[in-house]
């Protein structure tokens, strides 16, 4: 099973020590991402990776290398400390270059570990934060440790071994969850822009050339009934409202 890590920090510290601790509980073959050393430019709201493709970012060659490790991965582990009730510039960079994800999300078979420590308040909050942009992405199902060290080195390991085991076993099941109700909305609703009467050109091409735009979801993850009433509903109103 092969992991990827993406620390966030620009340290090595709790955030980092909370990751060690957890792969402690993961069989399998890490490789670690370290966004302090590489150097991603500060996104420029150019917008060419929503409007244009993602190709056509200015620092694609930067941001593509890790995107295909996310591809390649079979769990993914995703770290940062809470800085001014958020996360790391660092990361909130990384993400950045992501948005067009949103519009076009690639991982529904997807699963995660978020690991947020802060010295004082915020960590449920970032850890939230990192959850919606990971399921905006597409991620399958997002598991979440978050605590707060009161500035020193104390961890509650307890905590750490108890979520990552189950992340562990979880990623052994290869059962892929229901998504949440907001997720069908979202997926819908860049579903029927692409159906517009003026989409973006990049995201009408890849809803239908990967064949999206013909599911209420992806069609590697199972809707109940319930579910699929609900993402026909939501996709026929929101064509309606689009056009």
């Amino acid at each position: 099973m092969k992991f990827l890590v993406i620390n966030g920090s620009p340290r090595k510290q709790n955030t980092y020590n909370v990751i060690k601790q957890a792969k402690v509980n993961l069989n399998g073959d890490f490789e670690e991402i370290n966004l302090i050393k590489e150097n991603i430019p500060m996104c420029n709201g150019c917008f060419k990776c929503i409007l244009e493709s993602e190709t056509e970012c200015p620092h694609y060659d930067k941001i593509d290398p890790i995107i295909e490790k996310l591809h390649e991965c079979d769990g993914l582990i995703i770290g940062s400390p809470v800085y001014a009730m958020n996360v790391t510039g660092l990361l909130k960079n990384f993400f950045d270059h992501t948005a067009y994800l949103y519009h076009r999300p690639e991982f529904f078979t997807k699963k995660a570990l978020v690991v947020v420590t802060t010295a004082g308040a915020g960590h449920k909050k970032v850890a939230k934060y990192i959850d919606e942009t990971l399921r905006h992405w597409g991620v399958n199902k997002v598991y979440k440790i978050s605590f707060a060290c009161g500035g020193n080195d104390s961890l509650d390991n307890d905590k750490v071994n108890k979520v990552s085991q189950k992340f562990a076993f979880d990623l052994i099941s290869n059962k892929l969850h229901s998504p949440k109700f907001t997720d069908i909305i979202f997926y819908n609703v860049w579903r029927a822009m692409a159906l517009s009467k003026d989409p973006i050109k990049a995201d009408k091409e890849y809803w239908f050339n990967t064949g999206l735009v013909n599911h209420d979801f992806s069609p590697e993850v199972k809707l109940n009934i319930p579910k699929i009433v609900f993402a026909k509903i939501v996709f026929n109103v929101l064509k309606k409202a689009i056009k």
